[in-house]
This record gives C-alpha cells, structure tokens and sequence, in this order.
C-alpha cells in the first residue's frame, strides 16, 4: 500500500487554514504542508464558498489528494452538504451549498465537519490526548465548542453529540446563541469574559489577572467555576482520560489549567479525582485543519484522483 495524502481546509472568520497530510503504509500520519488564506469574509457567502472551492481545487491539484475535509464554524445538513446557521461569517448562509461546488471544483470527495469536532479529532489523534481512549475536547474562543472521542472516534450520536458549551448550568441564566438559557457558552465565551472584565480582549484579562487586578482576577473565577461545571457534568457522564482544552482563553496557560484541574478533581466523587486530566491543546490553529483532513481520511472514500 503506497501513501495517500488528504487536505484539510478550516473555514474561520479571518483565515482559511490548509494543510495536506499523509498517510503512510504503516499508518503514520505525517503533515506535508500548512498555510493562511484571507477569508475575505465580507464579501458574501458566494465569494467565501468560491474561495474555499478555489483552494481545495489548487491544493488537490498540486498535491494529489485522495480526499478534501473542510471545517465549518457551524452547524450544517449531512445529507444536503449545505449550511443551516454559520453565525460569525457575513452573509446568507441558510440553505447555501457547501460540499457541492467544493467537490465539483477539487474532483475528489469532500467531507464537511464542524470546526469544534474537527479540532476534538486532531487532538485525540495527534495532539495533547494522543493514545488515549475517551477524550473531551472543548475550545474556548468567541463561544464554547467541543467533541467527544470514543476508541480514536468521534462520537456523534443522532448528530450532534459533543456540545459541550450547550449544557444548561442556569435554568434561567443569560441568553445563549443557540436560542436556550444559561448555556455553558453564555457563561464563559469571550462575549462574557469582555463585558464583565471590561477589557477590550480575553489576553488583556488573563495578563491584568496575572497583575493582580481585581476585576480580571473576578473573572478568570468565574470562568474557571462555571467551566469547572460543565467538566464535571461531562465527567459524570463520559469519565474520559482526559479534558483538552483549546482556543483563545487557553493561551492563560497555568492560570487557567492549575486552578481548572484542581477544581474538577475537588468535584469528582463519581472515579478517582487524581485520574482526572485537564490538558492544553498541543497543536495550535491548525487543529480544525488537521481534524478536517482526518475526517475525509475516515471516510474510507481513497479514489484515484480525476482531472
């Protein structure tokens, strides 16, 4: 069996992530490249979706991919390949085609993947829980995202298994994105971290904390108590090997991780609290990508390229 090589595109807000990785006889996974794209996002959907088709077609062509994975920031139909809600990208994106144009303009089989799961796939594959059987994975950014891994597979369920930061932890807490109440991700996304630290980024409030400033202080709290939470639930239910966590907020390193773990284990009575792992995540902002590419892998869809 010779190697076989697949993209991996991660459609964000700014940036388009690519990477082409290869399998190898022996099942080693080894990446081949990795760039940034503009999205360009403000100048629609249409022009968005082409620029994606337009990357898959350049980088199937130029390495002979066997398969094309592509990250979504949001929710999209299996059975269609088109978006039902991508709330941070301007544009109409309801019923848009996705996988369609992106298939016809690479020639080779395209899976669609939410970003979250894409990077719970990478990390359990490759990254911080690599080897290990049952992770959760959460990445903590502008909302809460994340995925469950169960034996190297993400676990879908009906289809949407893994939404972490859409457990309901205050029956009648804030207004959440997705239309609940009290959503994990209501309480600790960046929308919430800002507005009661009153800094204009989530690095500025994890530095002032480190400073010793009372109000960011306050909040790296409260993320970490509501945080601790939605672990604990996600621990009572799945009692992985471990948490990893990624996005943004993760870059507080020790000040979010140290404190994070010690919380988790002071609330698990269910296992042994000193089994419990809360890692960072090991592979940077190219996690969706590589997550991406891993999941047109398990497709099982390797065909000769067509021209």
């Amino acid at each position: 069996m010779t190697a076989v090589r697949y993209a991996g595109l991660d459609l964000g807000g700014t940036n388009i992530k690519a990477v082409v990785v290869e399998r190898e006889s022996d099942g080693e996974i080894r990446v081949l490249s990795r760039g940034s794209h503009l999205t360009h996002g403000r100048e629609g959907a249409d022009a968005v979706v082409k620029r994606v088709a337009g990357l898959a077609r350049a980088t199937a062509g130029e390495y002979g991919v066997a398969g094309v994975g592509v990250g979504i920031p949001g929710l999209f139909d299996p059975a269609s390949g088109c978006a039902r809600l991508i709330p941070n990208i301007p544009g109409e994106w309801v019923g848009r085609p996705l996988r369609g144009p992106v298939e016809t303009a690479a020639g080779r089989p395209v899976a669609l993947i939410n970003d979250a799961r894409a990077f719970a796939l990478a990390e359990s594959r490759l990254g911080a829980a690599h080897g290990l059987g049952t992770v959760v994975c959460v990445t903590l950014g502008t909302g809460m995202g994340g995925g469950v891994v169960i034996g190297g597979r993400l676990h879908m369920g009906a289809g949407t298994a893994g939404e972490i930061g859409h457990q309901v932890l205050q029956a009648d807490g804030p207004p959440c994105g997705c239309g609940n109440r009290g959503c994990a991700e209501a309480l600790v996304g960046s929308a919430a971290v800002l507005r009661m630290s009153g800094r204009p980024s989530v690095e500025e409030v994890y530095e002032a904390a480190r400073m010793g400033d009372e109000r960011a202080t306050r909040t790296v709290d409260h993320v970490i108590r509501w945080l601790t939470v939605a672990l604990v639930n996600a621990h009572a239910l799945l009692a992985p090997d471990a948490f990893v966590v990624g996005g943004g907020i993760a870059a507080a390193g020790r000040a979010l991780f140290g404190p994070l773990e010690r919380e988790v284990r002071d609330h698990v009575t269910l296992g042994r609290p000193e089994d419990v792992r809360v890692l960072p995540a090991a592979l940077g902002t190219y996690a969706g990508a590589l997550g991406a590419a891993l999941a047109v892998m398990e497709q099982g869809k390797d065909r000769a390229p067509t021209r």
